[in-house]
């Protein structure tokens, strides 16, 4: 596994298993423990995506089969609309460690800005707090715009240590990753095969054939050197296998340069400036 180094010091593993969209039932847990048992060390969960519970027991069950203990995860969640508001943030963190069945969490975030900047800058503090009583290890925001994190820059005192927004090779969020570089901010990805919309593309597929790689590991390898941390989802056992089996290969850089030729700037998810709630 290959880990990121965050501003504060705390490190990450650079790929890691996504449970949006994944039944609160066996379909979560069996995932997530097959992913530990295979190498993943990192967890990226969500209160609103309503399975928390049973990611808590694949983690559980993960550890046990993998012989390995809680310091050696890594594990994310996120804070949802209706905890925003400095004094609310705790209580939503709360509700996800006991959801999850843990003492705490490497990385909290908050899930989407809204669009009342003045309510993100108070979640934002409440979110400092929260790092500063040492409940969390690291915080961070997710689907944040430049101007979010201009904001929270110019009235807020902890810079987040990720952004997890949408990225894949059609929609490569340039400007956003230069920005990020600069303020040294890791980008993350999610959904980065696209809900495998991706897969079918002529330009992956021609690159997996010459390197005999899947496309998703294609994909994949092409975020991993992006320098962005990625977190594809997948239930299914072969898939979460081989989807961590790309530190043993590199793209060229005519072959990166051609999957960021792919680039359309066309969103699969919501507009960031749009959502709330």
């Amino acid at each position: 596994m290959q880990y990121i180094d965050f501003h504060n010091g705390n490190t990450m593993p650079q790929l890691g298993l996504g449970v949006f969209r994944v039944e609160n039932d066996d379909t979560a847990k069996d995932a997530v423990k097959h992913a530990i048992i295979n190498g993943y060390r990192s967890i990226d969960a969500a209160l609103v995506y309503g399975n928390e519970e049973m990611v808590g027991r694949g983690i559980q069950e993960g550890m046990a089969a993998a012989d390995i203990q809680r310091e050696d995860l890594f594990i994310t969640s996120k804070l949802w609309f209706d905890s925003f508001g400095k004094d609310n943030v705790e209580q939503g963190y709360q509700t996800s460690i006991d959801n999850l069945g843990l003492d705490y969490l490497d990385l909290y975030l908050i899930h989407w800005p809204g669009t009342d900047e003045s309510v993100m800058i108070e979640t934002w503090k409440g979110m400092e707090a929260l790092y500063e009583s040492g409940k969390v290890k690291n915080i961070g925001v997710s689907n944040f715009n430049i101007e979010h994190l201009e904001v929270l820059k110019s009235q807020t005192s902890i810079k987040p240590v990720i952004n997890q927004v949408e990225f894949h090779p059609y929609f490569t969020q340039q400007e956003l990753r230069t920005y990020l570089d600069t303020e040294s901010i890791y980008m993350e990805s999610w959904s980065p095969l696209m809900n495998a919309e991706i897969l079918t593309d002529e330009t992956i597929n021609a690159i997996a054939e010459e390197i005999g790689k899947s496309p998703a590991q294609v994909v994949i390898r092409w975020n991993i050197e992006h320098g962005v941390v990625t977190i594809p989802k997948s239930i299914t056992p072969h898939r979460i296998e081989e989807n961590i089996n790309i530190f043993d290969f590199s793209l060229t850089a005519n072959q990166m340069e051609r999957i960021d030729a792919l680039n359309e700037n066309k969103r699969i998810g919501p507009n960031p400036l749009e959502l709330n709630g």
